[in-house]
């Protein structure tokens, strides 16, 4: 409906299909999780084959059964032999061996016996020792009865006896203990329908006998059940002729075997039966002679008869597979050849016969296909080609049948508007079918890869067809214009079932994409409208098969590397700076997984320089590829199982190279940093435990008052902290608890905390939550005392410590457990490294403390569960790690020769000997004094187990649990813990789904066009929408924007009392929506109707604020920007969602680092400009950064010259070089990023004399194109072009703490801290002055924090320190 009034012009006239969307990749609107895709089971749990067939006649030629009256003429033919045409036991004999023949075209290998007009005791000699020959494998029993009578009902066939005076009775219970399990049964006799019926009850009672002999309580067992009893009946199948009430036909014109020839000479019979119809009347001069001359063989395709068998075998194999159930045809037609075959002429038996009144049945029972419309596809395809026949015998050429290029056509057709919701193609068979032939293989192929674009669904369905062994086959061809098909099959075909690889490295397949991905040469497909036209795409699906291939299975990535001598490593890393990304990305996960846990193939990337070459990803353009360079130099140095110097100082490379990725602005690749940091942490356990216990002793001598220790953080982020003061009570609660000396204590050294002490009792809330749990004896959490002077932030959180000593006894107390909080920024953790400490392994150590603190929850929680596995061993070890200066020598330090070792003794960390003395004392915590009635604490355990080893205690407590409730059930000693601790080691979880989740993208359909491109999506049309109206929107602003600069703006038209002071506040350009940021959280309002729409808490930590805020993608598909103090950007989706959809946060990552501390700083100050992506961020640091959105990459540093802080930011539009940044020292300075940094500052505007309150830039003309204003209430006007401005306004204010400037119009306002909004035209005429809110009384307004302007409309919002929220307007609000 919103979409009916949307006039041509308006559709031409929409910009904004043109601005790109930020952060709305798959990475930002995906969650990064692994697929868990769930494939059809097609592979047959196991194959059968058919290894031995009886064949029992029993004709007694000449001699009709007395319960038959046969018609005359009468059906005479047995396998399209006249009997009557020689002596009986002639043609008997020749009957025999022509039904051989005739099953022996379906399985040739199968060990034939024939029993002619047998016995009891021969048939019951035959049976037995085909099953006893057979073993596990199927039996065929193919008995015909056209000699005998009828069966019985009570469940017996007839025999003879050895003179053959008499016909002898053989029940089907006994068939079936001789035959055994598996078999298949053949019935070509009347009431043969009767055998079913018999087969399956004497089936239930073996059955019940098996049961009965498995629990002999049961009475009435009887000698039978005594007896060992034969395989159960379930997995026998039978075909009989007809129904248990009806006689085969005796029509002379047919075969009195009729169904046995349809079952063994489908096409012979097939062509007679077309020929005795009416429709053969369109094919005059067909005589059965003629039939019997139709050139060819059956088994050549390209001749008539053998063209006429693959279409039957298409036809029928499609008829049932659109028509049984999937499991059903797997078990019919995919598990044993010859039990296909027979099934798919049981399919033309049931047609043929039942036109003659008969209807043939089979266990397990099938639907009725003799009326499916494919039939006539065959009939038609008869009719073309006997229409040739007599040509072709006067030597005419053979036109081929347009049969498979109609159903290849239909194929296309379908796939023009399929979907998972429609039912599957009926021609997905006869594609199959249509890859054995050269002529059609290439349309087919790409029509197939088309088919498995659609998703894993598709590759399910073609799987269960029996798609696998033919593209398995393929492999083997050598066409080059199969290798894009044939490739893009294949990873479709492993994204969803990675079980294929073990086949694929069975056949050597994996050769093949070895040779594709090496060959620069790749050929575009020749197939018309081609599924894939680049070639890097090719190499890029080739990558990931290997990828796939080699993933987990050692097997594969022995025979990848072998192949080629060698060098899939060297391939792949020739062309790592190919231009297509996504090459790059797998290139670099299929070198990961190649060496993961494969010493072998990382000493060949060593030789190749395989870690330099990967360096350069590092910066690549885009996320995916910097994170899979990322996981690739991970697992490079996590594989190697030997430890040389000349491999520790590859690792020390590789690390060191890594965290300069700490910085990286997209989550993925960071939450990757810490993955492969953790390779190298688990390599050097021992150094990193040393570093962080030596921090923790160096914090404690530094704290006279000797606070307690962090000894890490438990599951859910609770830290465990060691207090070293004097013992006290165990049942402290209440207010008591409270009184108590607290030291906060998050994962990083000191000076990180900056958390109130008032925290302890406010209810839990995104920063974090305490709880306290009172343990009867542990380890305790405490909360640090305030800082001297009664400062809320605490200056220095110590770390404590066990000490060395044997004898050292922990104290025992209370416990305290908190969520972990984030640490504020760099610059305090700084403090904490001393040149004492500066190597590999600090280093290192300080990016694990920064990304244990990092804005984005996923990196943050991963970094902390691996921070505390280290600093819970760093606390617990006995005697610590000795770390030396490291300026007393410049060698990087030894690896370790027993990893193990490494974690029980003192490691040196230098090449260079240790000194002869350390200043580290064997305790560093002094003695606790203990209490009168109470017991001495137990003396403390040996050394932790390694990390990922569980602590025992820790993991008892739930993730949520009540206020001062009591903890849980502690070991009695230290000892019994640590017992425990040892005899439960787990690894550390450190890891990610990333790579899981690029496996998807193969997974999903690569060639359909994103929906919102769609012109027929839903998703397309509510965008066009958007799209028009926004363009509505504007143009209406057009008219009031023109008599902006002389109407009045002081008509309120929304007031409300928001949640908190109001810091930051913006308009959405198109939505009635406002949103406005308070310290930690961003209220969105409705200012049409004054609703109140949502409140979401920006997680930043406290005591930091947000310090800007801004709107993305505001014209399509909105996010929220915000920025904090702390030098954190947030992005969130779901501001405001009508389907109530939580906010979710897309994005996080540190715009600014080492942010300084002020006393007035103006936080993270940020500019966004959606035309061009780009970000730019200053605040209380000296430098702006740029950073591109939608690479998640800094661009660049410029230093602002200035010894102040950044107070504003602004640039131009176009190219976005000149940047203009209001700083606190009053001058406005003016940059150009194409410049060196030495030289981009242009120009320094110095005329205010105070902080620089706002600075803007104007888009259209006017007398400056730069307006700034000051604390100070002078609003000045610059040219930049010139070094003065060329227009001063001086406000009536003293004290001015806010300016805005409309985008459109020339209008500015300014607010005051003396409770006043004034606001000018560009010219300098006051349009209005704003000092009371609307009412009865009007009461003064509060003094303004921030101001802002719709953007296209003529309201101004003001927020301000009295919490409330207005909207001023020039347009009169309906009373």
């Amino acid at each position: 409906m919103m979409y009916e009034d949307i006039t041509e012009s308006e559709e031409s006239d929409l910009c904004d299909w043109q601005l790109p969307l930020a952060f709305m990749k798959k990475r930002h609107t995906e969650r990064i999780a692994a697929s868990h895709t769930e494939t059809q089971t097609w592979r047959m749990k196991e194959r059968m084959k058919t290894v031995s067939v009886a064949l029992v006649m029993c004709l007694n030629v000449g001699v009709d059964p007395p319960d038959v009256v046969k018609t005359s003429p009468c059906a005479r033919l047995e396998c399209w032999i006249d009997p009557l045409a020689t002596s009986p036991q002639k043609a008997l004999e020749a009957i025999g061996n022509s039904l051989q023949k005739q099953y022996e075209r379906w399985q040739p290998r199968a060990r034939y016996k024939q029993s002619l007009d047998p016995t009891v005791d021969e048939v019951k000699k035959l049976c037995t020792s085909l099953r006893r020959n057979a073993k596990e494998e199927r039996v065929l029993f193919h008995y015909t009865g056209h000699g005998v009578p009828r069966p019985t009902t009570n469940g017996e066939i007839w025999v003879f006896n050895k003179t053959y005076t008499q016909y002898i009775p053989l029940s089907v219970y006994d068939l079936q203990t001789w035959m055994g399990s598996p078999s298949i049964f053949v019935y070509d006799c009347s009431n043969a329908g009767l055998i079913l019926k018999s087969f399956e009850q004497f089936a239930m009672q073996k059955e019940q006998e098996r049961d009965a002999l498995h629990h002999p309580q049961i009475s009435g067992i009887t000698s039978r059940t005594q007896m060992s009893m034969p395989p159960p009946a379930k997995n026998c199948i039978q075909l009989a002729a007809c129904g248990s009430r009806e006689l085969l036909p005796m029509n002379p014109e047919l075969p009195a075997d009729l169904f046995t020839s349809c079952l063994t000479t489908p096409i012979k019979i097939a062509l007679r039966w077309f020929c005795n119809q009416k429709s053969s009347d369109l094919v005059p001069g067909i005589t059965l002679e003629l039939l019997d001359k139709i050139p060819g063989r059956l088994n050549d395709r390209r001749t008539p008869l053998g063209e006429l068998n693959w279409i039957f075998t298409a036809i029928t194999d499609t008829i049932a597979w659109n028509v049984l159930p999937r499991e059903l045809f797997q078990k019919l037609f995919r598990q044993d050849l010859l039990v296909a075959s027979l099934f798919r002429n049981f399919l033309l038996a049931e047609r043929i016969m039942r036109s003659y009144n008969c209807t043939p049945l089979s266990s397990p029972r099938l639907p009725p296909t003799y009326q499916h419309p494919m039939w006539q596809a065959w009939d038609l395809a008869v009719d073309i080609c006997l229409s040739q026949l007599p040509a072709l015998l006067n030597g005419a050429e053979y036109k081929h049948s347009p049969f498979f290029a109609e159903q290849l056509t239909a194929f296309q057709v379908w796939l023009t508007m399929g979907s998972e919701m429609r039912e599957p193609p009926e021609q997905l068979p006869i594609v199959l079918q249509v890859l054995l032939s050269q002529v059609h293989r290439l349309r087919a192929l790409d029509l197939l890869g088309r088919f498995l674009d659609l998703g894993p669904w598709a590759v399910s369905l073609a799987l269960s067809v029996g798609i696998f062994p033919y593209v398995l086959k393929l492999l083997q061809s050598s066409a080059r214009e199969l290798r894009p098909l044939l490739v893009f099959i294949w990873a479709k075909i492993l994204a969803v079932d990675r079980s294929c690889k073990a086949d694929l490295v069975k056949d050597n397949g994996h050769k093949y994409f070895l040779s594709v991905l090496a060959d620069p040469y790749m050929p575009v497909s020749a197939a018309k409208n081609t599924m894939v036209c680049n070639r890097g795409e090719h190499r890029t699906m080739a990558a990931f098969v290997l990828a796939m291939i080699v993933e987990g299975y050692l097997n594969g990535q022995v025979r990848t590397e072998a192949a080629l001598q060698g060098n899939v490593v060297a391939i792949c890393l020739e062309q790592l700076s190919d231009n297509h990304p996504l090459l790059r990305q797998w290139l670099a996960l299929c070198l990961a997984r190649v060496w993961t846990n494969f010493d072998a193939a990382r000493w060949c990337g060593v030789r190749d320089s395989a870690h330099e070459k990967l360096y350069t990803l590092l910066n690549d353009n885009l996320p995916e590829v910097r994170a899979s360079a990322v996981i690739a130099l991970g697992t490079f140095i996590g594989s190697g199982s030997d430890r040389t110097d000349h491999a520790t100082n590859i690792d020390h490379n590789v690390g060191m190279t890594l965290i300069n990725v700490a910085q990286d602005g997209s989550p993925i690749v960071r939450k990757e940093l810490v993955a492969a940091l953790y390779q190298l942490i688990r390599q050097f356990e021992g150094q990193f435990a040393s570093i962080a216990r030596q921090i923790l002793e160096d914090d404690i001598r530094k704290d006279e008052n000797l606070t307690p220790a962090v000894a890490g953080t438990a599951s859910g982020g609770f830290t465990v902290v060691l207090h070293g003061e004097s013992a006290v009570k165990t049942n402290v609660s209440g207010p008591d608890l409270s009184r108590r000396r607290h030291s906060l204590q998050p994962i990083a050294p000191a000076n990180l905390g900056r958390l109130k002490a008032s925290a302890l009792h406010k209810s839990p809330t995104v920063g974090g939550n305490l709880v306290h749990h009172h343990l009867p004896n542990g380890p305790q959490l405490s909360k640090s005392p305030p800082t001297p002077g009664g400062s809320s932030s605490s200056s220095s959180s110590s770390y404590g410590s066990h000490g060395s000593g044997d004898g050292f006894t922990p104290p025992a107390g209370p416990i305290m457990f908190e969520k972990m909080r984030r640490i504020p920024s760099t610059a305090a953790l700084s403090t904490i490294f001393s040149s004492s400490y500066s190597n590999v392994y600090v280093q290192i150590w300080k990016v694990m403390l920064q990304l244990a603190s990092d804005p984005y929850p996923e990196v943050k929680y991963l970094a902390q569960s691996l921070v505390n596995a280290i600093n819970l061993k760093a606390t617990f070890t006995a005697k610590p790690q000795l770390v030396v200066d490291s300026r007393r020598t410049n060698s990087a330090p030894n690896s370790p020769t027993n990893r193990r070792g490494a974690n029980h003794s003192p490691q040196n960390l230098s090449d260079s000997p240790p000194p002869s003395t350390l200043n580290i004392p064997n305790e560093v915590l002094k003695p606790v004094p203990i209490r009168p009635g109470e017991q001495p604490p137990p003396a403390r355990p040996q050394n932790p187990p390694p990390i990922g080893a569980a602590f025992s205690h820790t993991q008892q407590f739930s993730r949520s649990r009540k206020l001062f409730d009591k903890g849980p059930i502690i070991p009695e000693t230290y000892e019994e813990e640590q017992q425990e601790v040892n005899e439960t080691p787990a690894s550390l979880a450190v890891g990610t789904d990333f790579s899981e989740w690029c496996c998807k993208y193969f997974a999903q359909s690569v060639m359909k066009p994103p929906d919102e491109m769609d012109p027929f999506s839903g998703l397309h049309h509510e965008r066009e929408w958007r799209f028009v109206r926004n363009a509505r929107l504007r143009r209406e602003a057009l008219d009031h924007i023109e008599n902006a600069g002389t109407c009045r703006l002081d008509d309120q038209i929304f007031i409300n009392k928001n949640t908190a002071t109001p810091l930051v506040v913006r308009f959405h350009p198109f939505n009635p929506h406002i949103v406005v940021a308070d310290k930690e959280g961003i209220c969105v309002w409705n200012w049409e109707n004054g609703e109140k729409l949502n409140y979401f808490t920006n997680q930043n930590p406290k005591n930091s604020r947000i310090t800007s805020m801004d709107f993305l993608n505001s014209h399509d598909v909105t996010l929220v920007m915000t920025g904090s103090d702390d030098g954190a950007v947030r992005i969130w989706r779901n501001y405001w969602s009508q389907s109530n959809k939580p906010v979710e946060l897309v994005s996080a990552w540190q715009a600014l680092s080492d942010m300084l501390q002020s006393t007035r700083g103006s936080g993270l100050v940020l500019d966004w400009e959606q035309e061009s992506g780009m970000l730019l961020a200053s605040g209380d640091v000296r430098i702006i950064r740029v950073w591109d959105t939608q690479r998640e990459m800094k661009l660049q540093d410029i230093p602002t010259g200035a010894d102040s802080c950044v107070t504003s930011l602004a640039c131009d539009s176009v190219g976005r070089s000149l940047l203009i940044a209001g700083c606190g020292d009053g001058s406005v300075r003016l940059y150009d990023r194409r410049l060196s940094p030495a030289e981009c500052r242009v120009m320094t505007l110095r005329e205010h004399n105070g902080w620089v309150t706002n600075v803007h830039l104007q888009k259209g003309a006017g007398d400056g194109k730069i307006i700034s204003a000051s604390v100070s209430g002078d609003v000045r006007f610059w040219d930049p072009r010139f070094t003065e401005s060329v227009k001063l306004i001086n406000t009536p204010f003293n004290t001015l703490t806010a300016m805005a400037v409309h985008q459109q119009a020339n209008i500015i306002a300014c607010g005051s801290a003396n409770q006043l909004i004034s606001v000018y035209n560009t010219a300098g005429d006051t349009l209005s002055n704003i000092k009371y809110y609307e009412g009865f009384i009007g009461q003064r307004i509060g003094p303004i924090s921030c101001l802002a302007f719709h953007p296209l409309k003529m309201h101004l919002a003001a927020g301000s320190r009295d919490s409330f929220l207005s909207i001023y307007s020039t347009e009169k609000k309906a009373r």
